[in-house]
């Protein structure tokens, strides 16, 4: 092959990735799943090609039965699994059209566009009003009124500032299960991130407290991006907008949440959401 055939076709490679990523911002994709393989160690592969776009200010689940795959995706997002020995990954994830696996980014910056929500509450072992401004203090951010500012603004957008705000300088662990997991949500949005991720994050809670947490999420896609991992087939029903189905670490089906529930493509995936199976 000659030199100029080989140059072209790389400008058309190029120039086709370029229109793909300018689709991609006119769909309104805030994150896109490019190719991606992932790997505990060498022999342990636990993702496999991936390719998929996460709209903007949208809640995408993620389904599928355990060890499928979805959590570890959630996490990779906002790069945690770099905490982990012997990890590798293979092809690329884009927020915003950037890497995150671009050697000129600090991770550190990507966390606080990403924040996340885990599975079971971990409030830190302060008062209500010092776990939301713990990362700003970090920062060197110490102004009383911007503190002060901050402190409300995140426990108003986690439907909790009526419930504590007399109370904030009394210990996070007075909360109840339900308080304390939106205490973690006001937590996550105090570096008001684009990005929330939440990790199964109503598993723990009762009923009337996961209907709270619901209806904040309901409440939060205004302004923010949410990817949720969840076991529960009706809160995905309930929640979000786009429904990813995972199964052995590759992605079976993804669409509109009323097609996955309502009419799937996918036998597998027609069988999970039936209950057929997982």
């Amino acid at each position: 092959m000659s030199h100029s055939i080989r140059t072209n076709r790389n400008v058309m490679t190029k120039q086709a990735d370029a229109a793909n990523d300018s689709d991609a911002e006119l769909r309104g994709d805030i994150i896109q799943i490019k190719d991606y393989n992932f790997f505990y160690d060498q022999n342990s592969q636990v993702l496999f090609n991936l390719n998929m776009e996460i709209p903007e200010r949208k809640v995408t689940a993620f389904i599928g039965p355990s060890g499928c795959g979805k959590s570890t995706l959630l996490r990779n997002l906002n790069r945690m699994n770099d905490l982990i020995d012997g990890i590798r990954h293979e092809g690329d994830i884009l927020i915003d059209g950037h890497s995150i696996y671009d050697p000129l980014l600090e991770v550190i910056s990507l966390r606080k566009r990403i924040g996340m929500v885990f599975q079971k509450s971990n409030p830190f072992p302060k008062t209500i009003y010092e776990n939301i401004v713990y990362s700003l203090r970090v920062a060197g951010r110490s102004k009383k009124s911007e503190l002060d500012e901050t402190v409300e603004r995140s426990l108003k957008a986690a439907a909790l500032w009526d419930e504590v705000k007399d109370r904030l300088n009394q210990s996070a662990f007075g909360l109840s299960g339900g308080q304390m997991q939106r205490l973690c949500i006001a937590r996550a949005i105090a570096n008001s991130p684009e990005i929330l991720l939440m990790d199964e994050p109503c598993s723990a809670l009762d009923p009337i407290a996961t209907g709270k947490i619901e209806e904040l999420i309901h409440e939060l896609k205004k302004d923010y991006t949410i990817v949720i991992v969840t076991h529960n087939m009706q809160q995905a029903a309930r929640v979000s907008d786009r429904t990813a189905f995972f199964y052995l670490g590759k992605l079976i089906e993804y669409n509109d949440t009323e097609s996955i529930f309502m009419n799937p493509k996918n036998p597998q995936t027609e069988a999970y959401v039936s209950g057929r199976f997982g």
